[in-house]
């Protein structure tokens, strides 16, 4: 069985990457999806394709609604959704996937550090993990794929 995975979070790293890299290692079958990762595509294709607005709220609100096309189809499809906090950016967008992801009853591993915890308490606890290592998100799919563990 192929596994359907969404990969939520920040787009300015490579923590996607590094995930595709250690997954295909471990020969393990699944799917990725992800949202858009070049950030003036995410940011600007409501203006590019819809027509350019006078006023920052409707350029957002456009590629918002757009990318919200590709986002909902891939979280409704997955088995599971990894979401990521990141150190440098506040993922608003990320706690919206996680919410929603939630709401359809998908398999939430959330990642972040130890700072963050207080701030995302919430959507921790809507999680069936919460790892602060990518490394730790890799093992929970060969877990949850084969039953094997790293001893």
């Amino acid at each position: 069985m192929t596994w359907n995975v969404y990969l939520s979070g920040e787009i300015h790293s490579n923590w996607r990457d590094e995930i595709y890299k250690r997954t295909k290692k471990l020969g393990l079958e699944i799917n990725f999806f992800a949202p858009v990762e070049n950030h003036s595509n995410s940011d600007d294709c409501g203006s590019v394709i819809l027509g350019k607005e006078k006023l920052n709220f409707w350029h957002d609100n456009k590629g918002a609604k757009l990318n919200a096309i590709r986002t909902r189809k891939y979280i409704e499809i997955s088995d599971i959704v990894v979401v990521l906090f990141g150190e440098k950016y506040k993922q608003w967008n990320a706690a919206f996937d996680a919410g929603y992801a939630s709401a359809l009853g998908k398999s939430l591993i959330i990642i972040h550090s130890e700072e963050h915890q207080h701030a995302l308490k919430e959507i921790d606890a809507s999680a069936l993990a919460v790892v602060d290592d990518l490394k730790k998100v890799v093992e929970i799919f060969q877990y949850v794929i084969n039953g094997k563990l790293n001893n």
